[in-house]
């Protein structure tokens, strides 16, 4: 797959999850939202790595700041605490141990939050990759 092809893939598919997660935001369905939030930005880093990596095959990773620090992606204090933060929605979705408690924090306004910022970073990397930085 050429590197153009690999990129697009990862971004396809970040959108295809991105519309998937405003389906359910709006089912009320919010601790899977932010589990699908969490994957676009996943995908969007990887298509950074890709680009970044000269067509290297990402790593096999659900912790997106160590993804993005494995990029040319930009990185703050702001935004590395929100890559943590939501690496967190992968695991408190996914394991009985904490989806009880992850269920009670999301709220529709806690989701909305975060939902908002997730698909503002989203964009954000998009335009990242689009403008060739």
């Amino acid at each position: 797959m050429k590197i153009e092809e690999h990129i697009q893939y990862w971004i396809a598919s970040a959108d295809d999850d991105l519309d998937t997660a405003e389906k359910l935001f709006a089912a009320e369905k919010f601790d899977w939202c932010l589990f699908l939030g969490h994957l676009v930005l996943e995908k969007a880093l990887k298509a950074h790595f890709v680009k970044d990596s000269n067509n290297q095959m990402p790593p096999r990773t659900h912790n997106l700041l160590k993804l993005a620090e494995k990029t040319r992606v930009p990185l703050n204090e702001e935004l590395s605490l929100f890559l943590d933060e939501v690496s967190d929605f992968n695991l408190e979705v996914r394991y009985p141990q904490y989806k009880k408690d992850f269920q009670k924090k999301c709220t529709r306004e806690f989701c909305e939050g975060k939902f908002i910022r997730i698909k503002e970073h989203y964009q954000w990397l998009k335009s990242l990759i689009t403008s060739g930085a």
